[in-house]
């Protein structure tokens, strides 16, 4: 039977929550590329799950496996209670998968993708334009029912995109980068609509290149690098996972960023990141007074600073620590495929 119900309210919970993933030892070659390499993951039901990782990590991957649309070399994993390999019709019954780019035909208006899409899922006609009417209703389209998707604005694509995957109303929703190439308050409102549908019991697993996405967004977090978890936790968890503040310093002559760079990596002995402008560096300090004597010696080499300050690390700063790359030219790798 068809759920043609919109936005369901979840049952109350219970107080050990069912997993709508769980993995174990999940591994898939491409040739002589490990792309993921015995990775674990627990997915309760309900919950936002962010997938991060440089370009390459293995994050596709792992999506397409537990969507079906690769079968691993190795390990097991179940799908809202279905086994991944043995029961694959069941687990496609019971997910939804919306990519980067919009799988709609722009030649059609908003409603009529819609209705062509609920009647390959087998509803009747009648049922099929009120199942179209209602996801309009609840993605506030409607007023944009009649309009070709081509008229379209990126968000408004967006969130079409994400109720044509809602025709049937999923345990899980895969969702792949849902917000790339999006203004921000596009990108607002396509949030606020993936916290309505987690609030209403969907179990969202997300990749993301923006890590604000994620901090924003995900009850918790996996970071994958070469195909291997390497650490899963809440934003907070993540942060304290560092254990060290981060020194931030923003030398008042920008010909200077250099030279600071230099001075605050041989002070303190880690990594400088530079923000996506340049004009700002961040590094793990340690202790006030490390940071302290690392401010003395810019001080020192003539070098003045127009602002400071020290404090706990950002998702960004643990995505560096954790995997040596800034999450900026990650960004940048994955909006140029």
């Amino acid at each position: 039977m068809n759920d043609t119900t919109p936005l369901k309210e979840p049952l109350a919970q219970k107080r050990t929550t069912p997993l709508a993933i769980s993995a174990r030892g999940l591994v898939r070659h491409f040739g002589e590329v490990k792309a993921v390499d015995g990775i674990d993951l627990d997915v309760p039901r309900g919950m936002i799950f962010a997938i991060l990782g440089p370009n390459g990590a293995g994050k596709t991957t792992l999506i397409r496996m537990l969507a079906t649309l690769l079968k691993p070399d190795a390990g097991t994993a179940t799908v809202m209670g279905h086994d991944l390999v043995a029961e694959p019709h069941a687990v496609r019954a019971s997910i939804a998968l919306t990519g980067q780019f919009a799988s709609l035909d722009e030649d059609l208006t908003a409603r009529e993708n819609l209705i062509l899409l609920a009647r390959l899922w087998g509803f009747r006609g009648r049922e099929a334009k009120a199942r179209a009417d209602e996801l309009l209703a609840a993605f506030e389209l409607a007023d944009a029912a009649k309009r070709q998707v081509k008229d379209f604005s990126g968000g408004m694509r967006r969130r079409l995109d994400i109720a044509a995957s809602l025709i049937v109303t999923p345990g899980v929703l895969f969702l792949d980068e849902p917000t790339t190439g999006l203004d921000p308050k596009a990108r607002q409102g396509v949030w606020s609509m993936i916290r309505e549908l987690a609030r209403t019991g969907v179990t969202i697993l997300l990749t993301t290149q923006y890590l604000e996405e994620a901090d924003q967004l995900a009850a918790r977090i996996a970071v994958i690098d070469h195909g291997r978890k390497i650490a899963e936790g809440t934003s907070r968890e993540l942060k304290a996972l560092i254990g060290s503040g981060f020194l931030h310093v923003a030398p008042a002559d920008p010909a200077d960023i250099d030279r600071a760079a230099e001075i605050l990596e041989a002070r303190l002995g880690a990594a400088v990141q530079r923000s996506a402008e340049g004009a700002q560096l961040s590094v793990m300090a340690g202790t006030p007074r490390d940071a302290n004597e690392a401010l003395s010696a810019l001080m020192a080499a003539g070098i003045e600073i127009s602002d400071f300050s020290m404090g706990s690390p950002s998702l960004d700063e643990v995505f560096f620590a954790l995997t040596g790359q800034p999450a900026e030219d990650q960004d940048r790798k994955e909006a140029a495929q």
